[in-house]
């Protein structure tokens, strides 16, 4: 067989290898509604097992931004090893915290960027505060899977998951016990299947404000 043939038909070997990879991609939509009917923000949809197996996860570097004195997003989901940066969008001063077990630290009062980022190593739920404005809440999920989205305005998307049995949590920061809600849902090869899932929220811890006018405050 001539170095051509070889060639051809190790690239028709790896063509046929990519199209089974397309087709046993499967996907998962979920709509998210409360116990009044309404869609459901900052929850996370996450899928911890396909058929029993985990998957590498890879760090990254995202932000949570600080605007009218809240955190925004007001729950944001990463991967175990990722880093956060908190900048400060306000005109006054913001001193950022978290006491949670998952991860401590603090960043002293600041306006603008950190220097440096937080690194969050191990998976769980880390709460966020501001030492000076005690309404402000939010919320950090470290997880130990690539697989998992943010819900906003009740929906979210996971493409590129492996065809079988997914193991799924839902998490929102006013479920009971602050627990996920764990399903167990089969997704077909080069399929799309959606859930729809009903969730009782707890009331709402946040206190919001309105924005302070430019000035009104040295912090």
């Amino acid at each position: 067989m001539s170095i051509v043939n070889v060639m051809l038909r190790m690239l028709a070997m790896s063509a046929v290898t990519l199209l089974a990879t397309v087709v046993t991609a499967a996907s998962l939509e979920l709509t998210l509604t409360d116990q009044d009917g309404n869609a459901v923000n900052d929850a996370v949809l996450y899928v911890s097992q396909v058929n029993g197996q985990t998957a590498p996860i890879v760090p990254q570097q995202v932000s949570v931004d600080q605007v009218n004195e809240t955190f925004v997003p007001h729950v944001r989901a990463v991967t175990a090893g990722s880093s956060v940066i908190f900048p400060n969008s306000d005109h006054i001063r913001h001193h950022v915290y978290s006491f949670s077990p998952t991860k401590k630290f603090e960043l002293p009062l600041y306006i603008g960027v950190p220097a440096d980022p937080i690194t969050f190593e191990s998976a769980g739920v880390v709460t966020l505060g501001c030492n000076i404005h005690d309404h402000m809440l939010g919320y950090i999920l470290v997880l130990d899977t690539p697989w998992y989205a943010e819900v906003t305005a009740g929906t979210a998307r996971i493409d590129d998951l492996p065809a079988g049995e997914l193991a799924i949590g839902i998490w929102h920061p006013r479920l009971d016990d602050n627990q996920p809600l764990q399903l167990t849902v089969k997704a077909a090869d080069n399929g799309e299947t959606s859930l729809q899932q009903q969730v009782e929220l707890l009331p709402e811890r946040r206190v919001r404000r309105a924005p302070r006018r430019s000035g009104s405050s040295r912090y």
